[in-house]
């Protein structure tokens, strides 16, 4: 949301450009390539795999190679992954609300104009912020750069929710910076900037788009539908490892589907993530996309202009600093633009992670479905790419990634430990076991279980699984509570939801990112909270799996019980990780005397 964003073994069939026999010879993604990215496939275990586009061209502005290739597999039946395969493509999907927008601020027609520093209250009247400066000041570009001063607010917005939803809760949602002082990633400004194409030319986001962007640059794969992504049985699958114990063996386990985004309200303008996330696509179409970006704005084979070349230049600008303590010394701070990422790599420039190197006339795009480590795979054979491509001494990026996630020597995995132990190993901190003698919370469970309110994210009903409430407490209610339906066949759609011995509470909630919010007990008026989703299988011995269940390892999200007299409720506080709290920003956990002023999400309750 860094949806972020989506990757194994086989070689999957390729078809790309024709080409002069000589340029043939000079291909990028040849044996070598293959044979490396199923190396990295094979070494970090992966479920999935990937789907990679490469383009360049020459000084005179000729394309001499365009290729694109599958690799790995697209769902647990083991399709396997081609150039035609279809992948979310998280917040990659930004650059074309970016670039809408720019064909918005071209549109002479529009009335008053758009800019890109025109206000967006001034065109959007609901836009209200917590701060009032920052209400009536924030501006397109100031939405678009990240730097409103609010965390991620991810999980406000509900699958039934529209853009102007989401912009409504903006307004009672906590502010954690000032006003254009850092970087902090929010999609909620994407999904306001996705309401400007119906406000102003009258046309819903994801059809402008789509008449203005991909039907232009022929991307026939492309949409914001999940429905019509999948009628063509190409769709991957986002593939996740089912029992996978991150200090035993962290690439382990059985590979599993994980739902992206799939949501009975799409249609070809996909759902309330669309601006922020929701493109879906394929290898082949982002060589479209790639020649496009190197073209400034122009449909590869005809040049005539889709995008104008102003607006691919501005979004290139950095206006803030996303990385300011590079990871690895090949690689510079990060600034960012509009939904770009500017990076020097090795000395030479390139733009965000559909990567174009402007400088030297090429680009490649890795679309990955391994949920657990897409990113870092991406990150590598992309890296491998360029290298090669620039003929540089290629860096070992395989092994210094396989390092960094290993377990510690305390693991059983002692070999690979000692083969990169020269690299450091960020296993996750495990779980503080919770006290034997743990003491109850100021109100009884039964009290604690019931429906909470907050105006930024709307209401959610905690039911109360163990121990077992007083149903002389609740009998009155018992006709109407949708507690029953969520606990009915709780045990089958979340496997393993409750611990002995551990008092749960649980909600289920139609979100984008996880189904249910699990509160365990932990001491006193403490809870721990874990985002799960149920996932279905296809496999009726097992019909469904938990997945993001974390109670192997501390997931740094806490709940802070708040009784006051009659009232009560819950603060939430670790949802933003390195957001809200991150050590780059500079930006403190909230401070306060009491659990409201600390909560970053504070819940009342509503109902006893």
């Amino acid at each position: 949301m860094r949806f972020q964003s989506l990757l194994g073994f086989v070689t999957c069939c390729v078809l790309y450009s024709s080409l002069a026999t000589a340029q043939q010879q000079n291909r990028i993604l040849d044996a070598e390539t293959d044979a490396f990215i199923n190396k990295v496939l094979a070494d970090w275990k992966s479920p999935g795999g990937a789907a990679v586009a490469f383009v360049r061209k020459n000084d005179r502005g000729e394309w001499v190679d365009i290729e694109y290739k599958g690799y790995g597999k697209a769902n647990p039946d083991g399709r396997n992954i081609t150039e035609n395969t279809t992948f979310n493509i998280g917040s990659n999907s930004k650059l074309f609300t970016v670039l809408g927008t720019s064909l918005i601020i071209n549109n002479a027609s529009v009335s008053p104009p758009l800019d890109w520093h025109t206000k967006i209250k001034s065109v959007i009247p609901e836009f209200n912020l917590t701060d009032p400066f920052a209400t009536h000041e924030a501006t397109v570009l100031d939405l678009m750069t990240h730097r409103t001063g609010y965390p991620l607010h991810d999980f406000s917005y509900r699958y039934t929710d529209v853009a102007t939803d989401a912009i409504r809760k903006l307004q009672y949602q906590r502010q954690s910076a000032p006003f254009r002082d850092i970087w902090q990633y929010n999609n909620n400004m994407y999904i306001t900037l996705s309401h400007l194409p119906d406000l102003l030319v009258g046309k819903p986001f994801g059809r402008y788009i789509r008449d203005n962007i991909f039907v232009p640059l022929g991307m026939n794969s492309t949409t914001y539908s999940v429905d019509l992504a999948n009628s063509n049985g190409q769709r991957a699958d986002g593939m996740s490892r089912e029992g996978l114990d991150p200090y035993v063996d962290p690439f382990a386990g059985t590979p599993r589907a994980v739902r992206y985004w799939a949501s009975p309200i799409n249609g070809e303008d996909g759902n309330v993530l669309a601006g922020a996330g929701g493109v879906i696509t394929s290898a082949k179409d982002m060589a479209t996309w790639l020649q496009t970006l190197l073209l400034e704005g122009k449909k590869p084979g005809t040049n005539n202009t889709v995008i104008p070349a102003s607006a691919i230049k501005r979004v290139v600008t950095g206006l803030s600093i996303q990385t300011g303590a590079p990871e690895w010394p090949e690689v510079s701070l990060i600034a960012y633009g509009a939904a770009q990422l500017q990076i020097t790599y090795r000395g030479h420039r390139f733009n965000t992670q559909i990567s174009r190197l402007p400088n030297d006339n090429f680009g490649v795009s890795v679309l990955t479905n391994d949920h657990e480590y897409g990113k870092v795979l991406t990150e590598i054979i992309k890296n491998h790419i360029i290298d090669k491509t620039l003929g540089l001494d290629p860096i070992d990026w395989n092994t210094r990634s396989v390092a960094f996630h290993l377990p510690s020597p305390s693991s059983t995995n002692l070999t690979n430990y000692h083969r990169y132990k020269t690299v450091k190993s960020v296993p996750p901190v495990r779980a503080t076991p919770r006290p034997e003698n743990a003491r109850p919370p100021s109100a009884n469970f039964t009290s604690i279980a019931g429906l909470y309110n907050n105006d930024g994210y709307g209401q959610i009903e905690f039911c109360l699984l163990t121990p077992t409430p007083d149903l002389s407490r609740v009998a009155a209610a018992a006709n109407t509570s949708s507690c029953a339906q969520v606990t009915s066949n709780l045990t089958t759609i979340l496997p393993n939801v409750t611990r002995p011995g551990i008092p749960t509470l649980i909600a289920a909630i139609n979100s984008p990112w996880f189904s249910h919010i699990r509160l365990e007990h932990f001491n006193a008026d403490l809870f721990n909270i874990s985002l799960l989703i149920s996932t279905p299988t296809n496999d009726t011995a097992k019909p469904y799996w938990t997945f993001n269940d974390k109670s192997k390892s501390d997931n740094a999200i806490i709940g802070e019980l708040d009784v006051n007299g009659t009232h009560i409720g819950l603060g939430f506080a670790g949802f933003w990780a390195g957001l809200w709290d991150g050590a780059e920003a500079g930006v403190p956990k909230p401070l306060g005397a009491n659990p409201r002023e600390r909560a970053e999400v504070y819940w009342d309750k509503i109902s006893q």
